[in-house]
């Protein structure tokens, strides 16, 4: 995995300075967004992986599926992907992408996993603590999973805070095997 990100980061960036030269973000977003899941099909992967297809074959065929929801510019940038052989690093490219467009932004999604559903104040809270933490604009996407047994889990980016009981517990269980 660390492999792909280091060869999709250059297609990244130049895929995010070009579009932040020409105030583009949300656009090249979508659009990266679409491509992705695109090279993902099953069927597309056939046409991406057949060998008796010329690499400008492939690009062409790609941007066909995608018909006009791609402007000039994205089927130029499929097209050069495709000219070196990298249309697969896509889903890379366009999660590399979202990243340098929040930093840009100054915002962070936060995932916040809870034994029990939070009410709207919670999460409202939640997200102005997080906001001043992180000094960051923060989307909190929250979820319920029973079997933290109580308390929280959050994840933004790199950072993890475990505040579930299931957690502590496991704490405990390691401090005493050692």
């Amino acid at each position: 995995m660390a492999e792909l990100t280091t060869l999709a980061r250059p297609y990244a960036k130049a895929a995010f300075e070009y579009a932040q030269a020409h105030q583009q973000l949300a656009n090249w977003s979508a659009m990266l967004g679409l491509a992705a899941a695109v090279s993902q099909d099953d069927t597309m992967q056939e046409v991406l992986k057949a060998p008796r297809l010329t690499r400008t074959d492939k690009a062409t065929t790609f941007n066909e599926v995608c018909g006009d929801k791609f402007d000039a510019q994205v089927r130029n940038f499929i097209q050069v992907l495709a000219e070196n052989d990298r249309v697969a690093l896509l889903p890379q490219i366009a999660e590399l992408f979202e990243l340098y467009k929040a930093e840009q932004e100054k915002t962070v999604d936060v995932d916040v996993i809870s034994a029990f559903a939070l009410s709207d104040e919670q999460q409202d809270k939640l997200a102005k603590v997080l906001s001043a933490r992180l000094s960051r604009e923060v989307r909190l996407h929250a979820a319920e999973d029973a079997s933290l047994i109580g308390g929280v889990v959050i994840r933004a980016g790199d950072l993890v805070i475990d505040g579930s009981v299931r957690g502590k517990i496991a704490k405990l269980a390691e401090a005493l095997k050692s």
